[in-house]
């Protein structure tokens, strides 16, 4: 969406210029909020993505310098998005191909009344003929039905078609596009988001930062149920242990009840005039223990 830039004519160069020699904004803005923030949320999603990789970059309205015929045209070109894999992660001023070693494997375009002739013919040629984008793909924040994928094969765009679960697929990256209907920032609106492909939205880093508050907050919930449950546990085992000191306790009081009565029948016996053989074979007690009942 980004147009051309015009400065005035370069001198002779020399050595190829770095980024921090190379113009890296044009002043001019995105074509109005909703393509900012639909920019914002591509960077943004993809970002978290990138926090699980060992490598990578993403921007967006960024110069891309590819080659010094480009450069000596004074053709600047800012992809509205734009992902590298393979790539030290890491601020950049613009990205320079020369010193990077590699081009963009991916890039999209916001189209807008203004950009969308230009991005759907002019740009996709460059991306095609001299960028060499594996994955090119473009989206209207205002017309969620115009969007479009192509992938490079043998030198030339094919069109990538929506799967069965309507995701533009990006090869190239192995995740995919899709339309999804939701609040970004105060605004409900269809938004263009990456996900994985299975479709799962790779998640925004406030959405990430939510998600891992209510896993922290479910799990110190899970923690919290658990201290319960070991807390009533260990109250049963103690209500357990209290009832068998008490069923302990009764049965030795039913025991002795049970010696006293047999002690006084051995004695009523004894008065009979019974011998101490006699009450011993009846009660089942030994001869001492009638003798030392003291009778």
């Amino acid at each position: 969406m980004s147009t051309l830039e015009t400065i005035p004519p370069a001198t002779e160069v020399n050595a190829p210029p770095t980024q921090a020699e190379l113009p890296y904004d044009d002043g001019v803005p995105m074509e109005s909020q909703r393509h900012k923030m639909q920019m914002e949320l591509l960077i943004d999603t993809f970002g978290t993505w990138l926090e699980e990789q060992e490598d990578g970059y993403a921007s967006g309205n960024m110069f891309v310098y590819f080659s010094m015929a480009q450069l000596k045209n004074q053709d600047f070109r800012g992809p509205d998005f734009f992902a590298v894999l393979g790539v030290p992660k890491g601020e950049r001023r613009s990205w320079v191909v020369w010193e990077e070693g590699k081009g963009p494997d991916v890039v999209i375009e916001l189209l807008s009344p203004r950009t969308a002739a230009n991005d759907k013919n002019e740009k996709k040629l460059i991306y095609q003929n001299q960028m060499r984008v594996p994955d090119y793909f473009w989206y209207d924040p205002f017309n969620p039905d115009d969007w479009a994928g192509f992938s490079l094969v043998g030198g030339v765009y094919q069109a990538i078609a929506p799967n069965a679960e309507n995701l533009l697929v990006s090869q190239a990256l192995g995740l995919a596009l899709l339309r999804w209907q939701g609040n970004y920032k105060g605004v409900e609106t269809t938004w263009l988001r990456w996900a994985t492909l299975t479709g799962e939205l790779l998640p925004t880093a406030e959405e990430k930062e939510r998600s891992f508050t209510e896993q922290e907050r479910q799990r110190a919930e899970q923690e919290a149920q658990r201290a319960e449950q070991e807390s009533q546990r260990a109250e049963q085992e103690r209500q357990r242990a209290e009832q068998e000191a008490q069923r302990a306790e009764q049965e030795a009081q039913r025991a002795q009840r049970a010696e006293l009565q047999l002690q006084q029948t051995a004695r009523n016996l004894l008065q009979t005039g019974m011998t101490v053989e006699q009450v011993a074979t009846i009660t089942g007690l030994t001869a001492s223990e009638i003798e030392a009942l003291n009778i």
